[in-house]
């Protein structure tokens, strides 16, 4: 029985060799494990709490293991809950520390140590820290992947709202799901709810995700994009439910904006990856000036059907995201200020 070795410190990815990370659940017989869920976290302990549980509560699916990636190398006390976690025996798995900050960063660690330390798992999946996973998830994820024959497995992110919003917050688009039902998809967008099979890192290497989006945010849907054009197939799973809680800071008419502003900013940065030469940027700048003169007709069509100006000025906020990150102002949702 092959098993993970722990050690008494805090370890780094980067600065250590395999095996040895920061915590690990006793006798883990990582060649027994077939399901991987990666769990990024960055000062958010309580919550990375409450997803642990969620995760413990599985149902229907044996044999996977967590892999809990602390991002705050000075604090660290969501390595302390991940360690305790283990240490308990209540969930099988091992936690790292990745010492570069980003959530790219923390992703990309996560993936890489799941990859190299459970050599015989075929599903990844991935839950964010804020998030808790409903009973039947793991199960109903896995199966989706086995049914569907898919490489890339997505799922809804329902948000439970700390302090009631406004319907025009509760309703708004930025916080609800792309797809409403069960199926094949061209691509998702989003890692806070997937399940990705080991033949995808395979085939597009390391560091699955683009350091570029480290702070802007997008290397999920960047990574999902490649994925696609590689010609790997994606199914949506609208029974596999995430649940997110949003802080009431999050509820405000600003943070939405902004939230807009940032989706249009992720959009021209994929647009411009691979661009060459004056001829490629001046399509990227074409394409942005046409989603600009169309905005406004799409506002009033979404304010025809939502009856909330906030909702019906997303395209509007949305292209001028893209004008504004072409004249270098782009905003970052994962500062290693506060928690992302």
């Amino acid at each position: 029985m092959a098993q993970i070795e722990t050690q008494t410190m805090p370890l780094s990815r980067r600065e250590t060799p395999r095996p040895g990370y920061a915590a690990a659940s006793p006798g883990l017989d990582v060649a027994a494990v077939r399901t991987v869920v990666v769990v990024p976290t960055y000062r958010r302990p309580a919550m990375l709490r409450e997803t642990l549980d969620s995760l413990s509560g599985q149902v229907g699916h044996a044999g996977f293991a967590i892999l809990v990636v602390e991002n705050d190398v000075g604090g660290q006390a969501g390595l302390t809950v991940a360690r305790q976690v283990l240490e308990a025996g209540l969930l099988a798995g091992i936690a790292e520390v990745e010492p570069a900050p980003g959530n790219v960063s923390a992703i990309n660690a996560g993936f890489s140590t799941a990859l190299a330390a459970f050599p015989n798992a075929q599903f990844f999946l991935m839950i964010d820290d804020d998030e808790t996973a409903t009973p039947s998830w793991l199960a109903s994820m896995v199966a989706a992947a086995e049914m569907s024959g898919a490489d890339i497995v997505g799922g809804p992110v329902i948000p439970r709202f700390r302090t009631e919003p406004a319907a025009a917050i509760s309703r708004h688009p930025v916080f609800h799901p792309a797809f409403g039902q069960t199926g094949p998809v061209e691509r998702i967008y989003g890692s806070g709810n997937c399940l990705i099979r080991r033949a995808v890192f395979e085939r597009l290497g390391e560091p699955a995700f683009d350091s570029r989006f480290n702070l802007l945010g997008g290397g999920d849907t960047d990574f999902f994009q490649r994925a696609h054009s590689a010609g790997f197939r994606s199914f949506w799973n609208q029974e596999a439910l995430v649940i997110e809680t949003v802080p009431e800071d999050r509820t405000s008419r600003n943070w939405v904006i902004k939230r807009g502003m940032r989706i249009g900013a992720i959009n021209r940065a994929l647009d411009m990856k691979g661009v060459a030469g004056a001829a490629g940027r001046a399509k990227v700048i074409a394409k942005d000036m046409a989603i600009l003169a169309i905005s406004p007709l799409r506002a009033i069509r979404s304010f025809v059907t939502s009856g909330h100006l906030l909702i019906a000025i997303h395209p509007i906020v949305i292209a001028f995201g893209r004008v504004s990150s072409a004249f270098g102002s782009e905003p970052h949702q994962y500062g290693q200020d506060k928690p992302s």
